[in-house]
């Protein structure tokens, strides 16, 4: 058995719980064990955070590090938003003597200190890594044969690549061999690694331009005739669930295209049901995708 310290950050648990259930279970099948981190708090955002200041976040990333390391496990993120964070902070503080024993300075405060002992692993990687395709491919017993699925990567899994060794970040194959593993298929589309929209605090602070994004990457999905897209971030599962609705009320184009976090996907290959893999809490409902499955039947 295997054990992570599970580091779930702020969507998470406030949006999609599906997304930790789907993923905890399925790990669990497979052997692999998540613990919690307590006191944990938000990771916090990479991009806007440390362009702002960069000694707070860093502060902040490292307090959350430093609480995994006290569980004596490697730490597990199920957001690229909070892997970019923890990942870079990691890479940053091990790499800068001086600058470590400056944020240890002010994490002493509350009784902290980062050690850099703890390796920051996305889900993903652990289901890639530690599993493996093959056992992904044995443990299937539902058949999704003719699930055309869209893969998105998101940025913070992949850039910068001098932090984050997933080979090339301009066409990666990582999320489509899990896809495939699960006996989807994975579809290749126009602009397959472009932004969601989400990121950079663009959401925040102009919706117009996060959902035009959004809705682009949507338009070259159907023009590819994705049944639904395959995500393996946060962020990205709520741009793109979410701001289908948005987009709606904005631009008046509507879009009906499931969106699945990858842990769900193998849930359903796994013959897990809707209730089981937390689709209820999706804004748009996964029933077209299921009902293509064994004529309907969960």
């Amino acid at each position: 058995m295997k054990e992570y310290a599970s580091f779930l950050g702020c969507i998470i648990p406030n949006r999609y719980p599906g997304i930790e259930a789907s993923s905890t279970r399925i790990l669990g099948h497979f052997d692999v064990e998540l613990v919690q981190i307590n006191g944990a708090s938000c990771c916090p955002a990479p991009g806007v955070f440390s362009s702002f200041h960069l000694d707070s976040w860093l502060a902040i990333a490292a307090r959350n590090i430093a609480l995994g390391e006290m569980t004596g496990k490697d730490i597990i993120t199920m957001c690229n938003g909070c892997y970019g964070s923890l990942t870079e902070a990691s890479f940053l503080l091990k790499g800068n003597k001086e600058l470590k024993e400056k944020i240890n300075g002010i994490l002493s405060k509350v009784g902290c200190e980062f050690k850099g002992t703890s390796k920051i692993k996305h889900v993903i990687e652990v289901f890639s890594e530690d599993i493996g395709v093959k056992k992904i491919q044995e443990a299937m017993n539902t058949s999704l044969e003719g699930v055309r699925a869209c893969t998105h990567y998101g940025c913070h899994f992949l850039k910068p690549a001098e932090m984050k060794k997933h080979g090339s970040s301009e066409r990666p194959r990582l999320l489509d061999e899990i896809v495939e593993a699960s006996g989807a298929r994975s579809v290749d589309y126009k602009d397959k690694t472009m932004c969601c929209g989400f990121g950079g605090g663009v959401r925040a602070r102009n919706l117009d331009v996060t959902l035009d994004f959004t809705r682009e990457k949507l338009n070259n999905i159907i023009s590819a005739r994705g049944d639904c897209i395959v995500d393996q971030c946060a962020s990205c599962h709520l741009e793109f669930d979410r701001g289908q609705v948005e987009i709606k009320k904005i631009f008046g184009q509507e879009f009906r295209v499931p969106v699945l976090y990858f842990t769900q996907l193998i849930g359903m290959g796994l013959g897990m049901g809707q209730h089981e893999l937390g689709l209820d809490f999706h804004s748009i409902p996964a029933k077209p995708l299921l009902d293509k499955l064994n004529g309907g039947r969960r």
